[in-house]
């Protein structure tokens, strides 16, 4: 598959914790074109982004073991890497959308490729996610 992202490299760190999911969302987003890391869990994740500041979007779960969850992880990255774009997945329902970060967006599992590529459109090349009126979630 042609790289989805040509113009704007892009590293991606994924956090979830779940191996199978995890080793599938690398292969895909790679496919698309895209630098992946991955953590399992919220502190490996702290880890690469103190030493990979070429991390432009964080995809997490949200639930996972470890010293703090998804949503944690989320607002801490906020804080710390300003610059960062957030999706934050789960397939807990409902997700309160107001414990997110701003301009993050909620992405519900399970999710199709097309909604995964949409939410990493969104974030890399809008800028700031937006509600579409589909499964996605924006956090504004």
């Amino acid at each position: 598959m042609a790289s989805s992202y040509p113009n704007k490299p892009t590293t991606v760190l994924i956090v979830e914790d779940e191996a199978v999911i995890r080793l599938e969302l690398k292969s895909r987003l790679a496919e698309m074109g895209l630098t992946v890391l991955v953590a399992d869990d919220a502190d490996e994740a702290i880890a690469l982004l103190e030493i990979h500041p070429e991390i432009t979007v964080l995809f997490t779960d949200i639930r996972m073991a470890g010293s703090m969850d998804g949503v944690r992880l989320a607002h801490q990255a906020f804080r710390r890497w300003p610059p960062i774009k957030i999706i934050v997945t789960s397939g807990l329902t409902p997700v309160d959308l107001t414990t997110l970060p701003d301009d993050s967006l909620f992405l519900p599992k399970p999710y199709p490729p097309e909604d995964l590529a949409s939410a990493l459109t969104q974030v890399i090349h809008v800028g700031r996610p937006h509600t579409t009126g589909g499964r996605l979630q924006a956090r504004a």
